[in-house]
């Protein structure tokens, strides 16, 4: 039974120790976890799979179709006897037929070469839009995790205040004990120090309120002792007197939302190279195998079916000469589009530019602030 009274000395052994292990996150791993685990990146995942599938697709239309069918009729009714060519009245009559064809087209205003070089085009779209999900979640994280570094700061300043305040409390106490200062500066000073309590609990709910932001940005629902680690912001704070605009508007080019842009102009354009070949003329092949079989014929299954092979080739020219206004129709449409995404690269380039200007303009005055303070 002296175990029982062992086991809550161990527990409490235990919780210093449980404590100290506790894991802290660096903001490293905060973004390498959104990395693995977030849902809207998942998501991009799978549309980068499927136009991997449409790609596949694109490919295989320049092989050609083929199909097999085979039927078998019945008829209880009127029939021609195949052998003689006689009427036939109200008897069973059966027929199997099978054939096989192929068909490709060989010309067709070269939509299947442009179409194959759009889905390839959407496809780097789709990839670089995973490298774009990412980059904005990453921002996000080390925005919430920097607001929860300050707030810790802040946190630490109000307790350090509160300390020194309960420090003039004691002195003061003494002073008017002994006669030396008025009752009035003791309550005054009392009244701070109530105050500084509060901005004490106020502190540490903006910290708390930091850590829950930063947990629902990576989805840690389940982990109610998160906390990230606190290094020291003054060993991370660097000299800084601005950057050239014009040089790192140049070097971002590269980002994601710049080259998709980018890439939704090329596809415009091989969007509007498809629309025209609508209005080419088609030219197409195509091979086929039939045979059949009757029972109103005296030959067995097989004779008949190697005697009624029927081999045939042919070539057709499909000539597009009057569709609606649709084909006409779908051409503007697409050379609207190529203006569309030519301005939205220069929109693209424009918001970036002016994000560059701010976060530049955001960071020397942050600094000088902070060289002030």
């Amino acid at each position: 039974m002296k175990i029982y009274y062992k086991l809550p000395i161990l527990l409490l052994l235990l919780i210093p120790l449980t404590l100290s292990a506790q894991k802290r996150w660096s903001l490293e791993e905060c973004i390498k976890y959104a990395w693995d685990n977030n849902l809207s990146i998942k998501q991009q995942e799978i549309v980068v799979e499927q136009s991997e599938n449409n790609v596949l697709e694109s490919k295989l239309q320049y092989l050609p179709s083929f199909n097999a069918s085979v039927s078998h009729s019945m008829n209880w009714g009127r029939s021609v006897n195949m052998q003689d060519l006689q009427i036939i009245e109200n008897q069973l009559s059966q027929s199997t037929s099978a054939s096989m064809r192929a068909s490709v087209n060989l010309f067709e205003g070269f939509q299947k070469g442009n179409d194959l070089k759009s889905k390839k085009v959407v496809q780097e779209i789709s990839v670089l839009e995973v490298g774009r999900i990412k980059n904005q979640i990453s921002v996000e994280i080390s925005r919430a995790y920097l607001q929860i570094l300050l707030s810790k700061e802040i946190l630490r300043t109000a307790n350090q205040s509160l300390e020194s305040v309960k420090q003039q409390v004691d002195r003061t106490g003494k002073l008017v004990n002994a006669g030396s200062i008025a009752y009035s500066s003791l309550l005054e000073i009392e009244a701070q120090l109530a105050t500084e309590r509060v901005q004490v609990v106020n502190a540490q709910n903006q910290v708390n309120n930091s850590l829950l932001a930063l947990k629902q940005l990576l989805d840690l629902t389940r982990e109610s002792d998160f906390d990230v680690d606190s290094p020291n912001l003054d060993l991370m704070i660097e000299a800084f007197s601005g950057e050239s605009v014009d040089q790192l508007f140049e070097q971002s080019k590269t980002l994601p939302q710049i080259k998709s842009a980018e890439l939704n102009y090329i596809n415009s354009n091989l969007q509007l190279a498809i629309a025209k070949g609508r209005s080419y003329p088609t030219i197409s092949f195509s091979a086929g195998y039939g045979t059949n079989y009757s029972d109103s014929r005296d030959q067995n299954f097989m004779d008949q079916f190697n005697e009624n092979r029927n081999p045939s080739i042919s070539f057709g020219l499909s000539i597009p000469i009057f569709n609606n206004w649709q084909s006409n129709t779908a051409i503007k449409n697409a050379r609207l589009g190529v203006r569309n995404a030519e301005i939205e690269v220069r929109n693209a380039e424009q918001i970036l530019y002016k994000e560059i200007q701010q976060a530049n303009s955001d960071a020397l005055g942050y600094y000088e602030k902070y060289k002030a303070s």
